[in-house]
């Protein structure tokens, strides 16, 4: 991948390859900035024609496959997720066609922001919105802008549009988007934990770590990286940045205390930074997990600049993250729960652990394989859940697997598991849907998915359904 320098490209057209989000938001964005545009999709138009609406009026956009007048183009922008073997990608380099990330082109437009990046397996969403609201306090009394984009909703390309010079940009920074990002260089980073994910893409385990680290490589002596002490993987990856290290750690005990700038303190969340000592009430959300994420929050926040009178408002005011353990309402009794933006093993593992013990819980797992084993969650199941469902694509490889640790049924849909869960479940379950696999097979994406789920279960518990 190259530099993205718009100096370089002034009157020449540009290629913007994939009509999702970021796709859209890059080419307007580049629209806007005085370049001619070509967007290219394989998908048939009648697929993307909601997307396309949001597509400035003068942008030329090609679907349903990619035409030789993508080599007219003087560069191009791969979205997020577009594999480097795909054939349009071997086409465009085979012409010479400098080829760049939608993260660094859109960052090449912000006027010297302060950018802080996180990225991991699991938390980053929840991590990313704590900390853009401590961004958000600290940036009005600084006379500042903040915005929080990435991975989490809002393209970078929309959100540079919105700030002022020095402002701050909190990015949720996904695995699809760091290996395309060579020279990216946040003044503040995070990797909040590494397990087994997106493998069907990247190839193997090592890949997968390697994107990751690019969040920290190009960072130097001024820089700060906050990275999981409890980790083994994080803290191989110290080796690799110049920046400096703070560690937040969830283990109770005084030899890692000693070494982490946070920890768990009783009821409190400790930090230490700058010489100073500070004990903050942690926000009201479910799970030693979040505990981690407000941590690293909380780390990234005094490392950019906010107070701890910033961080612990932000805190109190916070409210969950949607479609991560989030409660969807009650039926005969049975609590449901939304866990839809669990698309790996590891983050439904994490919603387990939050859950009660006793075998009073009912998993619903399932949607698109993506690789990795279920074996992760055995010693979670065999202590907490009373009976699984597998739907969609994964269902029999997920039966292989797990089917043998309590009763199990195999069904096409998240629907016909609920049904099944009312019929069989008794008053005080928990019906939790954490799918661990990616959405695809049936939904949109996880939002998707997660919305539809809810508007089930608030169906059957108003009887219309």
């Amino acid at each position: 991948m190259y530099m993205f320098k718009p100096g370089d490209f002034k009157n020449k057209k540009g290629l913007v390859i994939g009509a999702g989000k970021s796709g859209i938001a890059c080419a307007n964005l580049l629209n806007e900035k005085g370049f001619s545009i070509l967007l290219t999709e394989q998908q048939p138009k009648e697929k993307i024609s909601e997307r396309l609406k949001n597509l400035n009026q003068d942008i030329m956009a090609e679907t349903g496959g990619h035409t030789d007048a993508v080599f007219s183009c003087a560069f191009a922008i791969k979205c997020p997720g577009l594999p480097h073997s795909n054939p349009l990608i071997k086409a465009l380099e085979k012409h010479n066609i400098p080829i760049f990330s939608e993260i660094e082109t859109a960052l090449a437009f912000a006027d010297r922001p302060f950018l802080i990046g996180i990225t991991g397996t699991n938390g980053k969403t929840t991590t990313a919105m704590l900390l853009g609201n401590i961004m958000k306090k600290h940036a009005e009394a600084s006379g500042l802008d903040a915005e929080t984009a990435g991975n989490i909703g809002t393209p970078l390309s929309d959100a540079v549009r919105k700030i002022r010079p020095g402002s701050f940009i909190t990015a949720e920074l996904s695995s699809y988007q760091l290996e395309d990002s060579t020279f990216i260089r946040p003044e503040v980073s995070a990797v909040l934990n590494i397990t087994p994910d997106h493998l069907e893409h990247h190839g193997s385990m090592e890949k997968y770590i390697e994107a990751k680290a690019r969040i920290m490589l190009n960072q130097d002596s001024s820089c700060f990286c906050v990275l999981n002490l409890d980790d083994p993987i994080c803290r191989k990856m110290a080796k690799m940045t110049k920046a400096k290290i703070l560690w937040f750690s969830s283990l109770e005990n005084a030899g890692v205390e000693k070494k982490a700038d946070a920890c768990i303190d009783g009821e409190f969340l400790k930090f230490r930074f700058n010489g100073h000592e500070y004990k903050i009430n942690p926000p009201n959300l479910p799970g030693r997990h979040n505990m981690e994420n407000a941590m690293a929050a909380g780390l990234m926040a005094f490392a950019a600049g906010a107070n701890a009178g910033e961080i612990e408002h932000s805190f109190s005011v916070f409210k969950p993250v949607e479609h991560r353990i989030e409660p969807a309402g009650s039926v005969n009794g049975i609590l449901f729960i939304n866990d839809s933006k669990a698309t790996n093993v590891d983050s439904t593992a994490v919603a387990l652990k939050a859950m009660p013990a006793g075998k009073k819980v009912w998993l619903i797992l399932g949607g698109r394989d993506k690789g990795a084993p279920y074996a992760p969650l055995v010693p979670l199941i065999r202590e907490k859940v009373k009976g699984i469902f597998m739907i969609g694509e994964a269902a029999p490889i997920i039966s292989k697997q797990l089917s043998s640790l309590c009763a199990s049924y195999q069904r096409e849909t998240v629907y016909e598991a609920c049904r099944e869960i009312i019929k069989l479940g008794s008053n005080g379950d928990i019906a939790l849907f954490s799918p661990a696999c990616s959405s695809f097979d049936q939904f949109k994406d996880y939002e998707d998915r997660g919305r539809k789920f809810k508007n089930f279960v608030k169906g059957l518990s108003n009887g219309q359904i």
